[in-house]
């Protein structure tokens, strides 16, 4: 649903404020977007009026942000982007559909990437536009229509179709283990690498194999990939998801540090908000999405 006509300023208006919160002056505004001082001085005023709130003090010759006017312009410019895009998209191939989707960096890396090519012989018609995205978000205030979601079905106002358990493998450096270990404890005798986004991974880890000793701390990570090229160069044992370990694990550059293998508590899915209509995009890719998952390959 469109918000109240009330509420939404001219996009007139939206140009005036953002090129003189950039540019500091109304007369610099005024040049840029080919209109006079005067007509740039009533826009401003008439969002300010419509708004209920100053966005713009005068210092000397200068027009300077307020507080409230320095949050909006960053939310103003956001906008004006998205719509920028969307019309862009529109006019360079109306019959095409795109479809931007937040990813998980690992596994987008390692295991959505080098499928996309088989997406795209399939669906020419529709152009996937990735972006990394670590957490959950709103999608009302994001220009996403999708997301891969790892965990548990807990993403506020979203869909879900389930993609994959996700299953992990400790990981290490040749040097550091010269044959797997057979008791999953003993692997608290070395250094762990954790990853920031799943502090509990290693005692989940243990505590499914038996061992319910708390595991050591160590060095932390915001990615798979950083922390599989600690492991490479010798910092600690890693406990990757198998797609991420596999390619390192082929190429010999990491080894593994356990013969135990199990199911992480977590899931992958895509999500998407439940109260916007699909496109088609979003349902020849969720279509598409079904015959990849490990269970249907």
């Amino acid at each position: 649903m469109i918000a109240p006509r009330r509420f939404l300023p001219s996009i007139n208006a939206l140009l005036a404020f953002e090129a003189v919160a950039r540019l500091g002056s109304a007369t610099q505004a005024a040049l840029e977007l080919c209109l006079t001082q005067s007509a740039i001085s009533r826009q401003l005023k008439t969002l300010e009026d419509q708004l209920g709130v100053a966005l713009l003090d005068r210092k000397g010759r200068q027009l300077v942000l307020t507080d409230a006017g320095k949050s909006y312009v960053v939310q103003v410019r956001e906008v004006l982007n998205r719509l920028a895009q969307a019309s862009i998209s529109a006019r360079t191939n109306p019959m095409a559909g795109a479809l931007n989707l937040a990813i998980l960096p690992g596994f987008g890396m390692h295991w959505l990437a080098p499928r996309l090519r088989d997406f795209a012989q399939a669906h020419p018609e529709v152009t996937v536009n990735l972006s990394t995205r670590l957490n959950p978000f709103s999608f009302q205030s994001s220009p996403f229509d999708a997301a891969i979601h790892f965990g548990k079905e807990d993403w506020s106002g979203a869909a879900y179709l389930h993609l994959m358990p996700e299953t992990v493998v400790p990981v290490c450096a040749p040097e550091l283990l010269e044959t797997p270990l057979n008791s999953p404890a003993d692997i608290l005798r070395y250094p762990l690498l954790h990853l920031e986004t799943r502090p509990k991974g290693w005692a989940r880890w243990l505590e499914a194999l038996g061992v319910r000793d708390e595991p050591p701390s160590g060095m932390i990570f915001d990615q798979f990939s950083t922390m599989a090229q600690a492991a490479v160069h010798g910092l600690g044992v890693a406990l990757l998801p198998t797609f991420s370990a596999d390619p390192y694990l082929r190429a010999k550059q990491l080894v593994l540090a356990s013969t135990q293998t199990t199911q992480s508590i977590g899931n992958y899915y895509l999500v998407w908000p439940e109260d916007r209509v699909e496109t088609a995009a979003l349902r020849s890719f969720k279509a598409w999405l079904t015959t990849q998952t490990d269970e249907n390959l």
